[in-house]
């Protein structure tokens, strides 16, 4: 197994790092990585470029929160093994009424629709309180217990989140090479040609919304449980563009680049406040992202591999004799 030393590197940074290493940038990479993953796919795999990511994290997030313990007095509280499948089927639904209404949209027409159901969603979260909390949102959310320990410490959230993030990995190597997943591919590359073999292009553009939906809400969940909170903030605009940024760096044709670009865009975050004002964040993020742009269009997973591919050895020529 080809990943095999990297999964350990990952599973022994618990006994390497630091609360802060751990909590601050490995296991927030890792949550923004899932979420961004969403995207990932169905650039990668459908050909759209979605806005509609952060709602249905969003989506997966508040429904957590609303059905979880909180200090706002808002909701009824269920057990976790009830919330969380509440919350996946919630966000993956939301991801195929995404898709319903999306279905026929491509390229800058597919980026507006999408951009106006999240931003809909946003003031909707806004101005909604029986259900979102309005402005405030929920506050004091906790993340459970299984079997004595609380998600909540540094280690098990971090071991949870990368849980997560290889079994998402594995569900889109997965889900691609099924059937379904081999149509939504050829969707992509000529439509015209799954519709004139009379495949009916509904069902899958649907499905593929709902599974990057089904992979928000996953990122959704965690994101709820390290932040112990969520309000329409944590849907807005500013999400919505950092989730297509985190693409863009680490590549957004790329699904492992999701959490390449997580990490890359983590770390800007937490240390941009030692090489500039804290207020200038955005404008040094565009920075990065035009120069990306510009010298790495496949984002940092691409050049990563071009520059794996000119160091790696070619095959021995052999010598020809006269």
């Amino acid at each position: 197994m080809k990943y095999a030393p990297l999964l350990i590197g990952l599973l022994s940074l618990p006994f390497l790092l630091n609360d802060f290493w751990l909590t601050q940038v490995a296991t927030r990479a890792l949550i923004l990585g899932i979420t961004a993953l969403s995207l990932s796919f169905l650039a990668t795999y459908l050909g759209v470029v979605s806005f509609a990511q952060a709602m249905m994290a969003g989506v997966g997030g508040y429904t957590i929160a609303f059905f979880g313990p909180n200090t706002v007095e808002v909701g009824r509280e269920l057990p976790f093994w009830l919330s969380i499948p509440l919350a996946l089927a919630l966000a993956t639904l939301t991801g195929a009424l995404t898709g319903l209404i999306a279905r026929r949209s491509r390229g800058i027409y597919a980026i507006m629709i999408t951009l106006a159901i999240g931003v809909a969603f946003f003031y909707f979260t806004r101005q909604n309180y029986s259900l979102f909390n309005g402005w405030t949102g929920f506050s004091g959310v906790r993340a459970p217990e299984v079997m004595g320990i609380s998600l909540r410490a540094p280690a098990p959230l971090y071991l949870t989140s990368l849980a997560v993030s290889v079994m998402a990995l594995a569900l889109v190597a997965g889900f691609v090479r099924a059937p379904l997943g081999l149509t939504i591919q050829a969707l992509r590359d000529s439509p015209g040609r799954v519709r004139a073999l009379g495949i009916p292009t509904t069902l899958p553009i649907v499905a593929a919304f709902a599974f990057s939906g089904f992979l928000a809400g996953a990122g959704g969940i965690l994101n709820v449980w390290y932040n112990e909170r969520i309000s329409s903030f944590s849907v807005g605009l500013g999400p919505i563009i950092d989730i297509l940024i985190i693409c863009v760096i680490g590549g957004l044709r790329h699904p492992a680049g999701a959490f390449i670009g997580a990490i890359a865009f983590v770390l800007l975050e937490t240390f941009a406040v030692d090489l500039i004002d804290r207020d200038r964040f955005n404008t040094l993020i565009g920075l990065v992202l035009l120069a990306i742009v510009m010298l790495a269009p496949h984002g940092l997973q691409g050049l990563a591999a071009g520059l794996v591919s000119r160091l790696r050895p070619g095959p021995a020529t052999a010598k020809t004799t006269t």
